[in-house]
């Protein structure tokens, strides 16, 4: 008792500081693992580290030793297998703020532009039911993916988007690129998802979409060859049968910046609905 009440008294404001940051980090750490497969491994990783807890106040050595010979075994393989979750994880953290200052009257211009086009170019191919795949560039670069496709460098136009996916071109099969006002590549290569929870009426263009928003902070904008329908795909969520005006909201909400004044210290996320 006299052990408590004496570490009760020494607890200081540095103390207060320091277990609400941990508190943080741990809440920070959950945000960005909810929804993928780290989620399953933080539960395994629990079961086990209770098992070797209990099986060692119970000295039952042969079950202890091997339990930690698992446990230091996953500390190796963790980082290998989940690496596309801690990419995106440290990815986030680094677009958290104080790194970017935007103009960002000229960027609202340009991705307002840009919006439009697209929501255009979207309602033509869902009526016609030709199947499209759009991804636009935020602040993670893209170019491991652009360098798959075909270099195009061209001023964002509705007109152009439609005819790069008119079926049985050479760039329909596969994703066209855009950053900014430019389309920079189209018949692109993205990763496919692998998240086993999804629709499994979902095809190559869906899992490929969501995908690259798993891998980056990129949009995806997809229609639907089978059904005509348009989806949007963000931080791995994919929002689904959106018409002209519900697309043309979600797109100008995740790319638009809608601070006021002309620098901002801030880098915008994406708003998951």
């Amino acid at each position: 008792m006299d052990a408590w009440l004496s570490a009760i008294r020494g607890f200081g404001f540095k103390d207060v500081i320091d277990i609400v940051f941990v508190a943080f980090m741990i809440y920070y750490l959950l945000l960005l693992i909810r929804g993928t497969r780290a989620v399953q491994l933080l539960k395994g990783v629990i079961i086990v580290i209770m098992v070797t807890m209990i099986s060692s106040l119970l000295n039952l050595s042969a079950s202890n030793w091997l339990l930690n010979k698992i446990i230091e075994i996953g500390l190796f393989a963790i980082p290998v297998v989940f690496q596309p979750e801690l990419r995106r994880a440290l990815e986030q953290l680094g677009r958290g703020g104080l790194w970017n200052i935007n103009l960002l009257q000229q960027e609202n211009d340009h991705m307002a532009h840009t919006v439009n086009e697209i929501v255009k170019a979207a309602q033509v191919l869902a009526k016609t039911r030709t199947g499209a795949l759009i991804v636009i560039e935020r602040q993670t670069g893209l170019n491991e993916y652009i360098e798959t496709g075909t270099t195009l460098e061209a001023r964002v136009s509705s007109e152009l988007f439609i005819n790069l996916f008119i079926p049985n071109t050479p760039l329909h099969d596969g994703a066209v690129i855009v950053r900014g006002m430019q389309i920079v590549a189209a018949g692109c290569f993205l990763p496919l998802t692998e998240n086993r929870s999804l629709d499994k009426q979902l095809g190559t263009r869906h899992r490929a979409g969501i995908g690259i928003t798993e891998q980056s902070d990129g949009v995806a904008v997809i229609v639907s060859e089978e059904t005509g329908g348009v989806s949007v795909g963000v931080d791995g969520v994919l929002h689904s049968h959106l018409d002209e005006g519900a697309l043309k909201e979600l797109l100008t909400e995740l790319l638009v910046p809608r601070r006021n004044g002309a620098l901002s210290f801030w880098s915008r996320k994406a708003e998951s609905r």
